[in-house]
């Protein structure tokens, strides 16, 4: 399943940078994955300081 950025996220971009399909944008208070791109490479949610992407 595509991962999904949990309320944790503290917008720092870390996620959105490291995304190789630019899965990830920025949303209104935290970014956002769309789970239509996601390949589910878990890149994201190695490089986040607060582990706020997780699988859904």
């Amino acid at each position: 399943m595509a991962y999904k950025i949990s309320d944790a996220c503290i917008a720092c971009g870390a996620c959105a940078a490291e995304c190789p399909v630019s899965a990830i944008s920025e949303g209104d208070s935290q970014y956002v994955i769309d789970a239509d791109t996601c390949i589910e490479c878990g890149a994201c949610a190695g490089v986040c300081p607060v582990g706020a992407p997780e699988q859904a």
